[in-house]
């Protein structure tokens, strides 16, 4: 992967007409995937700076290698005509992917941009579910009959400009498009001429029904080693193919949701989205938790009355400790995906550290506020109120600097941030967490 690092360096220094014109060159000498990437890693105040210096030529090719959320952003800011004129040329499932990204009132107005076969081909795929096989599938696939001869396929390819990207197969159908089997590529190439498609054919394809979730069609890929799969319907018919480019992103989109439900996050997460977005998403999670750790207190409570003052302490101690572990546990998780993804780099992390500091603050003082007004009520104690509340603020903060730091010094120690992260995460947001309200409560009680 062939990277600028010093881009986000450049922007930082100060913006003029030679510098744009430096990075608006460097940036599209890049393959668009790689184009992709380093808007990924930018911070959001300098993406839309790149973006607007992407080619128009290759922006299309750009997007769709983008992140869901990141996508939504850049669409958000064009017209329908916009849309329709950058997909022009992309295969018809990346046309799908991205327009599924849009509200469902501006898809219509991108269609009618689009020219009447486009239109037809992208309205087929879009009738069928994102996590299906119809809507990964593109219906621009090469098909021949089993009765004519291999040098008539031959020389019915020549008459293409060019295949399919990914074409290891022709299709063979009957006229009633009937799909028959596969006739390889390689097969074609080393056949006789004379020989018909019938011959040398593999009719012991399985084919992959339209409605078959995505999730099992990776489980058949994987399985058969296939590079590309025909889509048929409920009659047989054939109605598209699959590639293993679209598998590859099924199989990443189910690695991220895994990975960040654990901490209560969405998949579409942006590593360095910014803080009005990621602070909420954050803070309903850590709600959750509270509600949580609040019943587990309730429940060491019930003997209440037999406990005096320091006893009290211990049953909010864990409390303090649980939101500290949550709060730490998001930002590991986002860094470590980030770093899986190759988005984190020495130019974006002292950025992406003081994001994650401002969304501790913020999400800190919510619950030390929310916090300390339970805890008043509960135990009609202003003091235990304010301890609690600058501890739980302390630990929010503390947590958000070690998830962050954490994976970066373990990956420079060389050990897996994903195998060790969340243990020594958890110790530290435990003592931080304990020690800093055992602390305060010596200092205001005793």
């Amino acid at each position: 992967m062939i990277v600028d690092e010093n881009l986000i360096a450049q922007l930082d220094n100060g913006i003029d007409s030679d510098t744009l014109n430096q990075i608006r060159h460097t940036l599209n000498n890049l393959a668009p995937p790689d184009i992709a990437h380093q808007l990924e890693i930018t911070p959001p105040k300098h993406r839309h700076i790149l973006w607007d210096l992407v080619d128009p030529e290759i922006s299309g090719e750009v997007i769709q290698d983008l992140s869901d959320e990141i996508q939504l952003d850049f669409l958000n800011r064009m017209d329908g005509a916009e849309v329709a004129q950058m997909t022009e040329g992309l295969d018809v499932d990346d046309v799908v992917d991205i327009l599924q990204q849009l509200p469902e009132g501006v898809i219509p107005e991108v269609l009618q941009a689009m020219s009447l076969q486009d239109r037809q081909r992208v309205e087929t795929v879009l009738t069928y579910a994102e996590d299906t096989a119809g809507g990964l599938m593109d219906t621009e696939v090469i098909t021949v009959r089993p009765d004519i001869t291999v040098d008539v396929v031959l020389r019915y390819l020549r008459r293409f400009d060019e295949i399919p990207d990914t074409t290891d197969n022709l299709f063979v159908v009957s006229r009633r498009d009937t799909f028959l089997g596969n006739l390889s590529i390689g097969k074609l190439l080393t056949s006789s001429p004379n020989t018909t498609v019938r011959e040398v054919m593999n009719t012991e394809v399985k084919a992959i029904n339209v409605n078959l979730i995505d999730s099992e069609v990776a489980t058949r890929f994987q399985r058969y080693d296939l590079i590309s799969a025909p889509v048929v319907d409920e009659q047989n018919r054939l109605l598209g193919r699959i590639t293993i480019d679209d598998v590859v992103d099924v199989i990443v989109e189910d690695a991220d949701h895994s990975l960040l439900a654990m901490a209560g996050l969405s998949d579409t997460e942006d590593t360095f989205s910014s803080i009005v977005k990621t602070a909420p998403r954050r803070a309903i999670w850590l709600g959750v938790n509270l509600i949580t750790a609040i019943v587990a207190s309730s429940a060491i409570s019930i003997f209440e009355a037999t406990l005096d003052k320091i006893v009290a302490l211990a049953i909010l101690m864990p409390i303090v400790a649980s939101m500290g572990g949550v709060a730490g546990s998001q930002t590991l998780t986002v860094v470590i995906r980030g770093m899986a993804l190759g988005q984190i780099e020495r130019s974006n992390i002292s950025w992406l550290l003081s994001k994650e500091f401002a969304v501790g603050v913020f999400n800190g003082m919510l619950y030390a506020l929310l916090v300390g007004c339970i805890v008043s009520v509960w135990f009609d104690d202003g003091e235990m109120a304010l301890i609690i509340g600058l501890a739980m603020a302390i630990n929010l903060m503390a947590a958000a600097v070690a998830g962050t730091v954490l994976p970066v010094i373990l990956r420079s120690l060389k050990i897996d941030p994903a195998l060790a992260g969340s243990v020594i995460l958890t110790t530290v947001t435990d003592i931080v967490g304990f020690v800093s309200f055992l602390g305060l409560a010596a200092a205001f009680l005793l």
